[in-house]
């Protein structure tokens, strides 16, 4: 009822609306409003009585109620419209009558997954999407000329055993009125799904793949009937695929391989469209016009216009950050140039290969306070180089070209950075990567069967003499490589009952040393490990808001338990949780690990407070509304939770217990923070900034980590005299999930 009430708010006619516009967050101004006339009301019965019975409730009474109400010199009317809307009509039965006796019997075969379910309501939304399921059924089964004109629903509202033959009139009146009273009670409608007559018979007719004619140098101002019928082209033929060309800028291989049918198939508009998806996705056209055209009597030549995206292209761009999301507090800011060259097709195989390139300086520009502090703190340069292969490379034919898979892609890729951490650290590290991609339907997944990370780190006097004060940053900075293999799926569904409702879903796993970590020269030098990562989010849209949910897990187990390299997981491979995306009311990598306050037992002045850990447990709820607009800028704004830590699952020598993941201490440890801002949406991109403050602090010394409303802090004094702040404000790009 109260989704009915919703929905019938939108179907007031025009003149008795109320326009308002929108002066400041939730003020309005009524502007105009329009005479007030009862001609309006049956208007509006009418709008509403459709829409009720599209929605099955063929029963409805209206009872429009005015009053007039008088103020100054103003003369104000309240209507209010009250609906009686009567019981919902019931499916009673679902048949298929057509009259082509091949397309009956598949119509048949499918009838399990019929969208009309016997003594569901009636709604013609339902019956509608029936009909566009079957004639996709159909589509996809040959029958190329099939739409939905073809088609349609026959509901029968009448009670046939009452209406039994009599020549009595008043006895057949009798039967009509008794028909009706039933109907009413208890209403209950079959529904038939028939053939429409006198159309034309080769609707009827399953449809076969032909010839298929790629045209892969066409151009913006190409007619197709003119390329089909212009001689002057060049013709590459294999098998029954042809190519026409010009200048012979491709081969024919990449688009066979994207290719989901072949000569002899039967006519299938899911492949045909998950062919046109492929094709334009491999990025080496801009542009893909698949056409059929029909031959003879049940043949279809099937005819490809690719328009060529620019072969080469390139961007350089100029990045500016702060090292941490507190832009209150933060005390440096990072300056980087990024070079960026793309080449969509290498060797005519429609092979992309992408250059990247960075450097860039981070300044200390606002910590006057540090000693010995220089302007320029970090140098980070970085480089690498993508292979992107519009197909599956492996070994094994049986996996070669699987057609129920879509956008199926090889990667290989080479990187290498240098960061040179002024008097502490220099890291340099090189990676390499060979992996597949693929699709399958809402299905998105990611093998990497081989990567190679290869580190080096050289420690400088100041870390050293601060790992000597602060043991824990020993396992952080221990240098080690790894050999590794990770999976990741990741799937988006829309629900099919509610379209506001969508769902995202993301697992990963990555494994490290399990063979050659086994084999004594790797002792000491490669890291074993097995990692996990989970998140779930739900987005429920509202007619003006919406409500975002998230979930997040992620574990690291180091069970190589070398001594050399260390128990736990290696740094740039554990979690971390705080800043403009997770946990709000912490500063970027800032919370944990724990309630152990072990980071933060050196000076205000330690610059190696970031916490890292082998396991993060993260909630979100996010309830998003709008303000404001000016122009095409919407101003928004969202109130937020966020709940979670992080911890490590193996003792290290020296570090606190509090760090390690305890069950019985869960609800000590678990930290929330509770928060607002504003999102300036300009459609293409997104700015967001945030405030939130820590309701509980796991390291909160007092009240249990809870704040006190007697005794609001804006900050919170640590054992050790250092001044942790309760709130941050947080700059985003984008919302954070």
């Amino acid at each position: 009822k109260k989704r009915l009430t919703d929905v019938l708010s939108n179907y007031w006619d025009d003149s008795l609306r109320v326009p308002k516009v929108q002066q400041w967050l939730f003020w309005y101004k009524i502007k105009k409003p329009p005479v007030f006339d009862t001609l309006n009301l049956r208007t509006t019965a009418n709008f509403m009585r459709g829409y009720l019975q599209a929605e099955g409730y063929y029963y409805a009474d209206f009872t429009p109620r005015y009053s007039f109400d008088t103020l100054k010199d103003q003369v104000r009317t309240s209507v209010v419209m009250a609906v009686e809307t009567g019981k919902n009509i019931r499916i009673d039965s679902i048949s298929y009558d057509l009259s082509d006796s091949a397309l009956q019997s598949l119509t048949l075969s499918v009838a399990k997954d019929k969208l009309l379910k016997k003594g569901e309501p009636y709604n013609k939304q339902i019956i509608n999407r029936e009909l566009d399921r079957l004639v996709s059924v159909y589509r996809r089964n040959g029958y190329y000329r099939q739409t939905r004109e073809d088609i349609y629903a026959l509901v029968d509202t009448l009670d046939a055993p009452l209406l039994k033959l009599t020549l009595d009139p008043f006895e057949q009146l009798r039967l009509f009125e008794l028909a009706a009273a039933r109907k009413k009670q208890n209403p209950a409608w079959d529904i038939t799904i028939k053939s429409r007559t006198g159309l034309d018979s080769n609707r009827t007719f399953p449809y076969y793949i032909g010839n298929l004619i790629y045209y892969p140098e066409t151009k913006l101002s190409d007619v197709p009937e003119n390329l089909m019928r212009d001689s002057s082209l060049k013709t590459w033929r294999q098998g029954e695929r042809i190519m026409r060309y010009r200048e012979g800028k491709f081969i024919l291989k990449p688009m066979r391989n994207e290719t989901y049918f072949k000569k002899g198939d039967l006519y299938n508009e899911e492949k045909y469209f998950t062919t046109t998806n492929a094709l334009t996705r491999m990025g080496a056209w801009q542009s893909v016009d698949i056409r059929p055209e029909p031959r003879g009597k049940d043949t279809l030549d099937m005819h490809f216009f690719m328009v060529p995206a620019v072969k080469q292209s390139y961007s350089v761009n100029l990045e500016g950050s702060y090292n941490t999301a507190d832009i209150g507090i933060t005390n440096l800011i990072g300056i980087s140039t990024n070079f960026t060259y793309t080449n969509r097709n290498l060797w005519k195989r429609a092979i992309q290969g992408v250059v990247k390139a960075s450097a860039g300086v981070e300044l200390n520009v606002l910590n006057n306070k540090q000693p010995n502090s220089d302007l320029f703190q970090t140098y980070i340069f970085n480089g690498g180089y993508t292979f992107v292969f519009p197909k599956l490379i492996q070994p094994f034919d049986r996996f070669k070209g699987p057609t129920s898979l879509e956008n199926r892609r090889t990667l290989l890729s080479i990187n290498a950075a240098y960061v040179d951490r002024k008097d502490f650290y220099l890291v340099r590290n090189t990676i390499l990567s060979w992996g597949y991609e693929w699709k399958k339907k809402q299905n998105s997944f990611l093998y990497r069967p081989l990567n190679i990370e290869l580190y080096n780190i050289e420690k400088r006097d100041s870390l050293k003499t601060l790992i000597q004060n602060n043991p824990f940053l020993q396992a952080s900075f221990n240098e080690g490589n790894i050999l590794s293999q990770s999976f990741s799926f990741l799937r988006t569904t829309i629900s099919p009952r509610n379209p506001n409702k969508s769902r995202y879903f993301r697992l990963g796993i990555e494994e490290a040393g399990g063979i050659f970590g086994l084999l004594p020269g790797f002792n000491g030098k490669i890291y074993r490990y097995l990692k996990t990562e989970m998140e779930f989010r739900q987005s429920i849209k509202y007619q003006k808001t919406e409500l975002a949910l998230r979930a997040y897990g992620g574990l690291g187990y180091n069970y190589g338990g070398d001594t050399i390299i260390g128990p736990t997981m290696p740094f740039f491979k554990q979690f971390s949780a705080g800043g403009p995306n997770s946990m709000r009311a912490w500063r970027l990598r800032q919370l944990g690990l724990g309630s152990s306050n072990q980071s933060e037992q050196d000076t205000a002045f330690n610059a190696f407070r970031d916490r890292f850990g082998d396991m993060q447990l993260e909630w979100n709820i996010e309830y998003r509304f709008p303000l404001v607009s000016f122009g095409s800028m919407k101003v928004g704004s969202a109130l937020y939770a966020d709940l979670g830590n992080v911890w490590n699952i193996r003792k290290v020598k020296g570090t606190d217990p509090l760090t390690l993941f305890n069950l019985s201490r869960f609800g000590q440890d678990l930290a929330i923070g509770l928060g607002t801002g504003l999102r300036l949406d300009f459609s293409y991109f997104l700015i967001r900034l945030d405030f939130a403050y820590k309701v509980k602090d796991p390291l909160r010394t007092t009240n249990k980590g809870w704040m006190s409303f007697d005794n609001f802090e804006w900050s919170n004094t640590r054992p050790n005299g250092v001044t942790i702040p309760n709130y941050a404000i947080q700059f985003g790009i984008g919302l954070p999930f």
